[in-house]
């Protein structure tokens, strides 16, 4: 990847609407020849898909928790019946003090908790620790060097 690649990354993770013809005048290429690289970028994996960024508060999402989720040598089916529940945005594994990181959104605290029971239903679960964010400074995209 050269740095005309990561020039053409960092504009589309501002704006994924820009055209072709926009990216390439940017960058100092023709509209076909940015066209080219994005795809390339796209076969890749490079780039995974193209979406749009939704404010969550203003869809009534705005409460954020991070869960630690205990457990044991249970990680069968734990990943799909985690993403069977929608608010939960991301599941990690992680080294640490437990098992499973998750990123929770729901509309308030009493949906937190719901989450939280289905979270408990997932089997070899025997505990979890809830951190809920009250103000988030900044979010960014993953950053191309």
């Amino acid at each position: 990847m050269d740095e005309i690649d990561k020039m053409l990354i960092g504009l589309l993770q501002e704006d994924a609407t820009r055209s072709y013809a926009a990216l390439g005048q940017a960058v100092g290429l023709s509209g076909g020849a940015a066209h080219e690289r994005v795809r390339k970028l796209r076969e890749r994996g490079v780039i995974k898909r193209t979406t749009i960024e939704v404010d969550p508060v203003a869809l009534g999402r705005g409460v954020v928790a991070y869960v630690l989720v205990d457990g044991g040598t249970w990680m069968g089916d734990a990943a799909a019946r985690l993403a069977a529940i929608a608010p939960v945005e991301e599941a990690h594994v992680i080294a640490g003090p437990a098992s499973i990181l998750l990123k929770v959104r729901t509309t308030d605290t009493r949906e937190l908790q719901q989450v939280l029971r289905q979270v408990f239903e997932v089997d070899g679960v025997t505990g979890t620790q809830t951190v809920v964010v009250l103000e988030t400074f900044f979010e960014r995209p993953v950053h191309v060097e």
